[in-house]
Protein backbone atom coordinates (compact mmCIF):
# COMPACT_ATOMS: atom_id res chain seq x y z
CA UNK A 1 0.00 0.00 0.00
CA UNK A 2 2.81 2.94 0.97
CA UNK A 3 4.66 1.51 -2.03
CA UNK A 4 1.19 2.02 -4.52
CA UNK A 5 0.72 5.34 -2.59
CA UNK A 6 4.34 6.64 -3.16
CA UNK A 7 3.61 5.65 -7.12
CA UNK A 8 0.89 7.82 -7.21
CA UNK A 9 2.43 10.54 -5.44
CA UNK A 10 5.20 10.84 -8.29
CA UNK A 11 2.26 10.44 -10.74
CA UNK A 12 0.60 13.28 -9.31
CA UNK A 13 3.95 15.39 -9.15
CA UNK A 14 4.80 14.59 -13.06
CA UNK A 15 0.91 15.46 -14.15
CA UNK A 16 1.67 18.70 -11.94
CA UNK A 17 4.89 19.82 -13.72
CA UNK A 18 3.48 18.91 -16.72
CA UNK A 19 1.07 21.99 -16.72
CA UNK A 20 4.03 24.14 -15.20
CA UNK A 21 5.44 27.65 -17.38
CA UNK A 22 8.54 27.03 -16.47
CA UNK A 23 9.87 24.20 -17.69
CA UNK A 24 12.38 22.18 -20.02
CA UNK A 25 10.54 23.67 -23.40
CA UNK A 26 8.31 26.11 -25.05
CA UNK A 27 5.43 23.59 -25.32
CA UNK A 28 3.03 26.03 -24.00
CA UNK A 29 3.76 28.93 -26.38
CA UNK A 30 5.25 27.54 -29.28
CA UNK A 31 3.52 30.14 -31.13
CA UNK A 32 5.55 33.03 -30.76
CA UNK A 33 8.44 31.41 -32.77
CA UNK A 34 7.93 31.48 -36.40
CA UNK A 35 6.61 28.12 -37.54
CA UNK A 36 6.63 27.12 -33.76
CA UNK A 37 10.25 26.74 -34.02
CA UNK A 38 12.77 28.30 -31.28
CA UNK A 39 16.51 29.30 -31.84
CA UNK A 40 18.37 25.86 -31.28
CA UNK A 41 20.52 24.99 -28.36
CA UNK A 42 23.63 27.04 -29.13
CA UNK A 43 22.12 30.06 -27.27
CA UNK A 44 21.33 27.96 -24.10
CA UNK A 45 23.14 28.72 -20.77
CA UNK A 46 24.19 26.35 -18.40
CA UNK A 47 21.13 26.26 -16.21
CA UNK A 48 18.40 27.33 -18.26
CA UNK A 49 14.64 28.16 -17.66
CA UNK A 50 12.01 28.13 -20.53
CA UNK A 51 9.67 30.25 -19.61
CA UNK A 52 5.82 30.85 -21.30
CA UNK A 53 5.26 34.29 -19.87
CA UNK A 54 1.65 34.26 -18.30
CA UNK A 55 -0.52 36.90 -17.09
CA UNK A 56 -3.70 37.18 -15.90
CA UNK A 57 -4.55 33.23 -17.33
CA UNK A 58 -3.01 34.07 -20.76
CA UNK A 59 0.46 33.42 -22.63
CA UNK A 60 1.70 36.92 -23.94
CA UNK A 61 5.58 35.86 -24.97
CA UNK A 62 8.13 33.47 -24.38
CA UNK A 63 11.57 34.02 -22.68
CA UNK A 64 14.45 31.66 -22.18
CA UNK A 65 16.11 32.67 -18.58
CA UNK A 66 19.75 32.29 -17.16
CA UNK A 67 19.36 31.10 -13.69
CA UNK A 68 22.37 31.87 -12.75
CA UNK A 69 23.30 35.06 -14.40
CA UNK A 70 19.71 36.58 -13.59
CA UNK A 71 19.20 38.18 -16.43
CA UNK A 72 16.62 36.49 -19.84
CA UNK A 73 19.04 34.87 -23.02
CA UNK A 74 16.15 36.36 -25.05
CA UNK A 75 12.53 37.10 -25.45
CA UNK A 76 10.25 35.70 -28.20
CA UNK A 77 6.77 37.69 -29.41
CA UNK A 78 4.61 38.84 -32.15
CA UNK A 79 4.74 42.07 -32.96
CA UNK A 80 1.15 43.93 -32.35
CA UNK A 81 1.89 47.44 -31.55
CA UNK A 82 -1.42 49.30 -29.91
CA UNK A 83 -2.70 50.89 -27.56
CA UNK A 84 -3.07 50.22 -23.80
CA UNK A 85 -0.92 51.70 -20.17
CA UNK A 86 2.32 51.30 -18.78
CA UNK A 87 2.37 49.00 -15.54
CA UNK A 88 3.37 50.52 -12.34
CA UNK A 89 4.54 47.13 -10.09
CA UNK A 90 7.24 45.34 -11.76
CA UNK A 91 6.39 41.20 -11.27
CA UNK A 92 8.44 38.17 -10.53
CA UNK A 93 8.18 34.72 -11.69
CA UNK A 94 6.62 32.36 -9.14
CA UNK A 95 7.47 29.00 -10.84
CA UNK A 96 10.79 29.69 -10.80
CA UNK A 97 11.02 29.51 -6.82
CA UNK A 98 9.00 26.53 -6.80
CA UNK A 99 7.21 24.66 -9.46
CA UNK A 100 4.26 24.32 -7.64
CA UNK A 101 3.37 28.02 -7.27
CA UNK A 102 1.55 30.23 -9.46
CA UNK A 103 1.58 29.97 -13.55
CA UNK A 104 0.68 33.84 -13.60
CA UNK A 105 3.37 36.40 -12.81
CA UNK A 106 3.11 38.66 -9.67
CA UNK A 107 4.35 41.19 -7.52
CA UNK A 108 7.11 40.43 -4.89
CA UNK A 109 4.79 41.50 -2.45
CA UNK A 110 1.80 39.20 -3.39
CA UNK A 111 4.30 35.94 -3.94
CA UNK A 112 5.72 36.51 0.09
CA UNK A 113 1.81 36.90 1.29
CA UNK A 114 0.87 34.14 -0.84
CA UNK A 115 3.21 31.92 0.22
CA UNK A 116 4.82 33.00 3.40
CA UNK A 117 8.63 33.28 1.96
CA UNK A 118 10.74 36.01 2.41
CA UNK A 119 12.49 38.44 -0.72
CA UNK A 120 15.51 36.67 -0.05
CA UNK A 121 14.09 33.53 -1.36
CA UNK A 122 12.52 35.04 -4.33
CA UNK A 123 15.83 36.46 -5.29
CA UNK A 124 17.95 33.41 -5.13
CA UNK A 125 15.83 31.96 -8.50
CA UNK A 126 15.97 35.55 -10.29
CA UNK A 127 16.58 38.98 -10.37
CA UNK A 128 14.56 41.30 -7.72
CA UNK A 129 13.66 44.82 -7.52
CA UNK A 130 16.39 45.60 -5.50
CA UNK A 131 19.11 44.30 -7.94
CA UNK A 132 18.31 47.54 -10.13
CA UNK A 133 18.05 50.29 -7.46
CA UNK A 134 20.33 53.11 -7.53
CA UNK A 135 21.81 51.86 -11.30
CA UNK A 136 24.37 54.87 -12.55
CA UNK A 137 24.19 55.08 -16.54
CA UNK A 138 21.78 51.67 -16.57
CA UNK A 139 17.99 51.49 -17.60
CA UNK A 140 15.84 48.70 -16.68
CA UNK A 141 15.97 47.12 -20.52
CA UNK A 142 12.67 44.99 -21.78
CA UNK A 143 13.66 42.68 -24.38
CA UNK A 144 10.15 42.11 -24.88
CA UNK A 145 9.05 45.74 -24.98
CA UNK A 146 5.41 46.94 -23.74
CA UNK A 147 5.37 49.60 -26.95
CA UNK A 148 5.37 46.10 -29.14
CA UNK A 149 1.99 44.81 -27.55
CA UNK A 150 -1.11 46.40 -27.79
CA UNK A 151 -3.67 46.21 -24.52
CA UNK A 152 -2.93 46.72 -20.92
CA UNK A 153 -2.78 42.75 -19.86
CA UNK A 154 -0.08 42.28 -22.69
CA UNK A 155 1.74 45.99 -22.14
CA UNK A 156 1.99 44.62 -17.82
CA UNK A 157 3.16 41.24 -18.90
CA UNK A 158 6.51 42.69 -20.30
CA UNK A 159 7.52 44.10 -16.93
CA UNK A 160 8.71 41.15 -15.21
CA UNK A 161 12.02 40.92 -14.40
CA UNK A 162 12.84 37.78 -16.27
CA UNK A 163 12.35 39.75 -19.04
CA UNK A 164 14.51 42.75 -18.27
CA UNK A 165 18.48 43.36 -18.60
CA UNK A 166 20.52 46.07 -17.25
CA UNK A 167 21.22 48.49 -20.61
CA UNK A 168 22.85 51.13 -21.26
CA UNK A 169 20.66 54.28 -20.55
CA UNK A 170 21.84 56.18 -23.33
CA UNK A 171 21.44 53.40 -25.80
CA UNK A 172 17.87 52.82 -24.17
CA UNK A 173 17.03 55.92 -24.78
CA UNK A 174 18.75 56.64 -28.25
CA UNK A 175 19.15 54.71 -30.90
CA UNK A 176 17.49 51.45 -29.30
CA UNK A 177 14.67 52.94 -28.50
CA UNK A 178 14.96 54.45 -32.44
CA UNK A 179 15.09 51.25 -33.42
CA UNK A 180 11.93 50.19 -31.49
CA UNK A 181 9.87 52.98 -32.04
CA UNK A 182 10.78 53.77 -35.93
CA UNK A 183 12.33 50.96 -37.51
CA UNK A 184 10.22 48.63 -36.36
CA UNK A 185 7.10 50.89 -37.98
CA UNK A 186 8.93 50.82 -41.32
CA UNK A 187 9.97 47.43 -41.47
CA UNK A 188 6.89 46.27 -40.67
CA UNK A 189 5.30 47.65 -43.08
CA UNK A 190 3.15 44.81 -45.42
CA UNK A 191 3.63 42.37 -43.06
CA UNK A 192 0.83 40.16 -41.64
CA UNK A 193 2.83 39.06 -39.02
CA UNK A 194 6.40 39.60 -37.68
CA UNK A 195 8.00 37.48 -34.85
CA UNK A 196 10.65 39.06 -33.23
CA UNK A 197 13.63 37.31 -31.08
CA UNK A 198 14.90 39.54 -28.92
CA UNK A 199 18.63 38.90 -27.07
CA UNK A 200 21.35 39.87 -25.15
CA UNK A 201 24.73 38.59 -24.99
CA UNK A 202 25.95 38.00 -21.66
CA UNK A 203 29.54 40.69 -20.38
CA UNK A 204 31.97 40.22 -17.41
CA UNK A 205 30.28 43.40 -15.45
CA UNK A 206 27.58 42.43 -12.73
CA UNK A 207 25.01 44.86 -10.79
CA UNK A 208 23.87 44.18 -7.04
CA UNK A 209 26.66 42.79 -5.78
CA UNK A 210 27.57 40.60 -8.69
CA UNK A 211 23.75 38.83 -8.68
CA UNK A 212 23.00 40.30 -11.80
CA UNK A 213 24.81 40.43 -14.90
CA UNK A 214 25.18 43.44 -17.43
CA UNK A 215 25.16 42.18 -21.12
CA UNK A 216 27.74 43.10 -23.34
CA UNK A 217 25.50 43.18 -26.35
CA UNK A 218 21.85 43.31 -27.20
CA UNK A 219 20.90 42.11 -30.13
CA UNK A 220 17.41 41.76 -32.39
CA UNK A 221 15.85 39.78 -35.06
CA UNK A 222 12.45 39.77 -36.90
CA UNK A 223 11.04 37.43 -39.60
CA UNK A 224 7.99 38.95 -41.19
CA UNK A 225 5.33 37.09 -43.16
CA UNK A 226 3.61 38.99 -46.24
CA UNK A 227 0.60 37.50 -48.59
CA UNK A 228 3.52 36.49 -50.73
CA UNK A 229 6.79 35.52 -49.02
CA UNK A 230 9.22 36.19 -45.72
CA UNK A 231 11.82 38.38 -45.17
CA UNK A 232 14.09 39.10 -42.34
CA UNK A 233 15.86 41.68 -40.89
CA UNK A 234 18.43 41.99 -37.30
CA UNK A 235 20.05 44.79 -35.24
CA UNK A 236 22.86 44.22 -32.58
CA UNK A 237 24.41 47.01 -30.61
CA UNK A 238 27.41 47.10 -27.73
CA UNK A 239 25.89 47.09 -24.47
CA UNK A 240 28.45 50.22 -23.91
CA UNK A 241 27.66 52.92 -26.74
CA UNK A 242 24.42 55.01 -28.44
CA UNK A 243 24.90 52.90 -31.62
CA UNK A 244 22.79 50.11 -33.39
CA UNK A 245 24.20 47.97 -36.70
CA UNK A 246 22.01 46.83 -39.02
CA UNK A 247 22.63 43.63 -40.15
CA UNK A 248 21.30 40.71 -42.05
CA UNK A 249 19.79 37.56 -40.44
CA UNK A 250 23.16 35.47 -41.51
CA UNK A 251 25.56 38.30 -40.42
CA UNK A 252 23.61 38.66 -36.80
CA UNK A 253 23.70 34.10 -36.74
CA UNK A 254 27.41 34.78 -37.26
CA UNK A 255 27.91 37.06 -35.02
CA UNK A 256 26.16 35.03 -31.92
CA UNK A 257 28.48 32.58 -33.13
CA UNK A 258 31.51 34.02 -32.50
CA UNK A 259 30.14 35.64 -29.17
CA UNK A 260 28.58 33.00 -27.49
CA UNK A 261 31.06 30.11 -28.40
CA UNK A 262 28.76 26.96 -28.47
CA UNK A 263 28.18 26.32 -32.22
CA UNK A 264 26.37 27.93 -34.81
CA UNK A 265 23.45 29.86 -33.82
CA UNK A 266 20.66 29.55 -36.19
CA UNK A 267 17.18 32.17 -34.68
CA UNK A 268 14.73 31.29 -37.26
CA UNK A 269 12.94 28.49 -39.14
CA UNK A 270 15.27 28.18 -42.61
CA UNK A 271 12.07 29.40 -44.36
CA UNK A 272 12.51 32.78 -43.26
CA UNK A 273 15.66 33.41 -44.95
Amino acid sequence: MLGLLLLLQVLASCLWLGHSEVLNSFTSCLQFFYAQIPPNNALNPRNPAWICQRFRKSYHYATLYDRDRRIPVYSAYIYQPGSGSRSKSWYAEPQLINPAYSRDIDTEMSIRNQYKITLQQIGQSQAINQDYNNLQGLDRGHLSPNGHQSGNNSKWATFTLTNIVPQNSTLNKGQWKDYENQTMAQNTQGCTTTYVITGAVPGNAYISNNRVNVPSHIWSAACCQTTANRRTWAVIAGNNMNRVQNLTRAQLEANLTQLYGRGQVSLFHSACP
